[in-house]
């Protein structure tokens, strides 16, 4: 009988998308770690095989009490507090750096693998998204707890077992309505059509025209398919951007959910200028609170991921886009 596969934040967004590609490879002795407190999400977990479930606080008394020393060959750490506005300090650390740390030790400890979630947050307001210490500036408190635990990881990770930190860029994709306004942009933007027949943007900012602010968007499929990727490959330990290496505009993003739910209603594609002529887009002030806390250009700087190996190519915001409004529109 095979050792357990550990998914913290398993009713999450990443995690659930983690735990149903498992599923698909065969994996059946997957353990899901999170916390139901809101417990909208356990829907993301319906579809999935497990062999258990614990609560977050339940696992980290069994593991520090060694109750499954020998039994876990890996850990895909993937729960974390992800609201970029929280302003609690005390339980983001606490929720995102102690916990981390907790399951950092005990995975050196027993020799197993931990695959983590890092951000591209860690790097702030730069124009420069290479995984360097000198680049790494976060703009509030989780880009902060994220960044610290990244500390502790390169301090780490070449004493034994393998150590990789994802540093997701603007993930997008199935399974994270539960979000709220922490969803992505894409997200939203279906909402806002199917509810009010149009889509929302902030007008220019940052020296950027209106809607053409730009984020690395990766899809949720290509996440997937990189900690997989780590997963098979024990040798490979880091730190490492996980984006596609192309910035592009909220506009593109916006324009490629209204075409898709136009597709959907076998109607024509339409060109930026036409979906804004028709009132389909529509730009609004950019907000006094996210002032000095807001990245208006993220690119992943892809060199140290290609390096060690992976090859893939990722979805463009047209493909990925594409794909989830289909998604979308089934549930």
């Amino acid at each position: 009988m095979s050792n357990y596969v550990v998914v913290t934040g398993a009713a999450g967004f990443i995690g659930s998308n983690l735990v149903r590609a498992l599923n698909a490879r065969g994996e059946r002795r997957i353990i899901a770690v999170d916390n139901l407190t809101r417990a909208d999400k356990f829907r993301n977990l319906i579809d999935c095989e497990l062999v258990d479930y614990l609560d977050k606080e339940d696992f980290i008394a069994r593991i520090q009490h060694g109750c499954f020393d020998g039994e876990i060959d890996a850990i895909l750490h993937q729960g974390a507090c992800s609201n970029t506005l929280e302003t609690d300090g005390r339980y983001m650390m606490e929720n995102n750096y102690r916990y981390s740390c907790i399951l950092l030790n005990w995975c050196q400890d027993q020799e197993v693998p931990l695959l983590y979630a890092s951000s591209a947050a860690t790097y702030g307001g730069g124009a420069i998204f290479r995984e360097k210490r000198q680049y790494e500036a976060p703009l509030n408190i989780y880009g902060y707890s994220k960044f610290l635990f990244d500390q502790m990881a390169r301090q780490r990770s070449p004493e034994g077992a393998q150590v990789v930190g994802l540093r997701y860029f603007n993930v997008y994709g199935p399974r994270e309505q539960h979000k709220g306004r922490m969803a992505s942009v894409a997200f939203h933007h279906y909402r806002q059509f199917r509810n009010e027949g149009k889509v929302k943007l902030f007008k220019g900012s940052h020296g950027y025209a209106n809607g053409e602010q730009q984020r690395d968007f990766v899809f949720i499929d290509d996440v997937v398919k990189v900690n997989l990727f780590f997963l098979d490959h024990p040798e490979k330990s880091g730190i490492f951007n996980l984006g596609t290496g192309r910035a592009q505009s909220f506009n593109a993003v916006a324009l490629a959910t209204v075409n898709g739910c136009r597709a959907l209603a076998g109607e024509a594609p339409l060109a930026l200028e036409e979906i804004v002529k028709r009132g389909l887009l529509e730009y609004v002030d950019f907000p006094e609170a996210l002032q000095g806390k807001y990245q208006a250009f993220t690119q992943a700087d892809l060199t140290r991921l290609r390096s060690i190996g992976y090859a893939a190519p990722f979805a463009t915001v047209e493909e990925g886009v594409s794909q989830y409004v289909q998604w979308l529109s089934r549930q």
